[in-house]
Parts: structure tokens; sequence; C-alpha cells
């Protein structure tokens, strides 16, 4: 304990000394637009009072401007993760309401948001705490106000679940009453009345479980849908009342359809969808996001040959019905659900995503142009222009070349302050 306490000193301490008074200028070999897939080269960057002041092959040097030379790297927006949990670490995730408490849980949450913002994640969506209830308003908060370092944050608080469902303690001794990683509702009024518990609490926006476990056979998943498609509109109505939206978990039909006739904005995992599905996530811009890092790490990692080939057929099935959703023009924001894997490594799923059909410009706006649009900051984050909040990264080589280069972020800049340079 005593060595985490020194760790998150030694981090507000780094990050104040790093923190700029005074403009800086980026010097890099190149900068790629996102919009466009055009490098810039070499580029220059001035940075004045958090924001992107002025770019190109050189900019103004005003006097008193510090010049940061970062060689031969690519300057990019800050990379955008629209599902992760700060609240989940790798191993028994279902046991950590048990065995951990909330404060514990906090503080493990907020080190993990330190480690996404050295990875070069500016911005991030938290979906779900997985029973730690509304903590996330705490740690949002905290590096809100600068207390602690951490990605721009979207939160949900607790996901939203049927008694049974997805997140249910099911198997336990009933008559211990394990708590559920997530809260009840079975109706549509209570999926209200849970919505407004969540948003009186601080949840930015709402995370429903649409469907059930998972199983593959034949090529085929199949899961269960949770909430009808009228339950689920009843959500997304309550949520626009407020100006906030809905983001759901499901991985097939007929849930996602049903969550794509309810206007939910995004359907996360989305392992198979129908064409009316993808149709129709096309027409209204409701984001998939596709989560391919976390079923990767599991069939890494599996405690038995058997689950390492159950989570193998699903990237399977994953992976042949991707393209399609390219082909279909869905959109698509990048999305990890970092979290039972190592906090910090989730660029892989850039990797991962041009693995399985994107290009590199592609996967590189998935996690910068739509990651902002989703979380509703496309008016200042997710590219590099005048007036856009300063949150810069840098990486080795050409990332359009070598994707890859997005697992080795070299420097980190969030609203003008560095928090990790070469």
């Amino acid at each position: 304990m005593r060595r985490i306490v020194l760790v998150l000193f030694l981090t507000l301490v780094t990050t104040n000394l790093f923190g700029q008074t005074r403009p800086v200028i980026l010097k890099a070999a190149r900068m790629l637009d996102v919009e466009t897939g055009r490098i810039t080269s070499p580029a220059e960057i001035l940075v004045r009072d958090g924001l992107i002041a002025e770019l190109g092959t050189t900019t103004a040097h005003p006097a008193d401007a510090e010049t940061l030379e970062l060689g031969n790297t690519t300057l990019l927006p800050g990379l955008i993760d629209t599902h992760v949990h700060l609240f989940l670490h790798p191993g028994a995730q279902d046991l950590q309401t048990l065995s951990e408490s909330v404060p514990q849980r906090t503080i493990l949450a907020t080190i993990a948001a330190r480690e996404h913002l050295l990875a070069g994640f500016t911005a991030e969506r938290d979906m779900g705490t997985e029973g730690a209830g509304s903590a996330d308003t705490a740690v949002r908060n905290a590096i809100n106000k600068g207390l602690i370092p951490g990605p721009r944050l979207r939160i949900s608080g607790n996901t939203v679940d049927i008694l049974g469902g997805h997140e249910d303690a099911v198997g336990y001794n009933p008559d211990q009453h394990v708590l559920p990683n997530a809260t009840y509702a079975n109706s549509a009024a209570e999926l209200v009345t849970v919505l407004r518990q969540q948003f009186k609490e601080g949840a930015d926006f709402g995370k429903i479980y649409e469907t059930g476990r998972d199983t593959v056979a034949n090529g085929r998943v199949s899961s269960p849908y949770q909430f009808t498609e009228a339950e689920l509109t009843a959500a997304v109505t309550e949520a626009a009342r407020t100006g906030r939206k809905i983001a759901v978990h499901a991985s097939t039909d007929p849930g996602a359809l049903y969550a794509a006739r309810a206007g939910v904005s995004s359907i996360d995992h989305a392992e198979q969808l129908s064409e009316e599905t993808m149709r129709l996530m096309k027409e209204k811009r409701i984001f998939v996001v596709p989560t391919f890092a976390v079923l990767d790490y599991f069939v890494t990692h599996a405690a038995t040959k058997e689950q390492a080939a159950t989570r193998q057929r699903m990237i399977d099935v994953h992976a042949a019905e991707f393209p399609k959703q390219l082909a279909a023009g869905v959109p698509v924001a990048m999305g990890s659900d970092v979290g039972p894997f190592p906090h910090g490594t989730q660029a892989r799923e850039f990797t991962l995503m041009v693995k399985y059909g994107m290009s590199p410009l592609q996967a590189i706006q998935a996690g910068t142009l739509n990651g902002a649009e989703l979380l509703g900051w496309k008016a200042s984050l997710g590219v590099l222009k005048p007036g856009y909040f300063a949150d810069i990264v840098a990486v080795p080589g050409d990332p359009l070349t070598d994707i890859t280069a997005l697992e080795k972020i070299q420097f980190v800049m969030k609203a003008g302050l560095i928090y990790r340079r070469p």
C-alpha cells in the first residue's frame, strides 16, 4: 500500500512539473490528419492555454514558447476508447464484488485511469462499474478537477440487467444472497426508475445488458434478448429527456435489432448482426463497438482448453461478420473492453480491427473521430485543429504503415499538460 501511495504522489508531482503555463511547440517528423489521411511532414503544433493554436509544416514561434523535439514520430489526436471498465482487473471479475470493497476498487480504478492516460487514451467511456454503483462519478470528478491523472470520462454507473440476466449472480447458493454486478430492472417502469437514480448520482449515459450469456455452435452466435423493443424505447426516451443516451451490450439479434429500432447510441460487441439491424445502424448512425481485444485475451489466458476453444469460435464468427458490418456502412467506434485484461494495453484493439478488415486509417478514425462523436465531444476532440483541445499523442514511425505503432506511445499531452514524454 505504501508503494501505491508513493506512485500516486510521484505521478501528481510529475504531472505538475510537466504542466505548461507558457506556449509549447511540438515538432515531429510527421502529423496525421485523421479526417483525410493526409500526412504533413515535417510537422509543428503550437499549443497555447490548453488548446491547439496553430499547426502545419511550421508555426509561429513565440519568444516565451518551449520547443519539444519529438524526432521520428507521428503526431495524432489523443486516442479514444469507448468501452472500458476502470473498476475491473484481470482475474475472477465476477468475484470482485464479493472480495473487494468499493473503496478498494475505486482506488484501483484511479490507478487504471492513470495507466490509460499514459497509454495515449485521453478520452474514454466507462461502461459500468460492475457492482461498484456510482463510484465512477467520484473518479470522473477527481480527474476533471485535476486531483488525479486520467482520461476525460463519460460514465454510466452500474449497468442495468434483468433478474437472472447476463451479470446476475447465477449459480451460487441462493441462501447466501450474492449480489449481482448490475442493477435490476424488469419492466419499462423499472428501467425508467433505475436510470433516473443513476442520472441523479452522476451518470452521463445509461448502459443496458440487452443480451444474455452467449453460446456458439455451427458458426452462429445465440444469445437471448433481455429487454423488449418497447422497454428499450422507454429507456431511450427517458435518457433523451435530459440530453443523455443509452448504450447496450448486445451480441446478436433479436436483441440487437430491438436496440437499433429503439435508437440506442451504440451496440457493443455485436458479434453477429442481421442485414436489417445493420441497415438501421447505418441509417440512424448507431455505432458498433467490436471489442476484439478482450476475446483475444481470453483465448490466450483461458483456464482450460475447452474455454479457449469456445472463445476462439466466438472470435472466428466475429471475424467473419465484421467485414459485413463494414461493407454495410455501419459506423465503428474503437472499444476494447479493457479491465478483464491489463489496463494500458488496450491499443491492441487497433491492431485487431486491422487484422479483421479495417484499413489502418479506418481503425485510427474509429479511435479518434468516431469516438469523439459517440462521446459527444465531436466539436472539441478527435482531430488536430486550431481551437480544439490539445489532446495529442506521438507514436514511433508511421501508423498508416504499421498500426502497432499505437501500442508504443511515446508522448502524451492532454489539454496542454504533458503526462508522458520520451
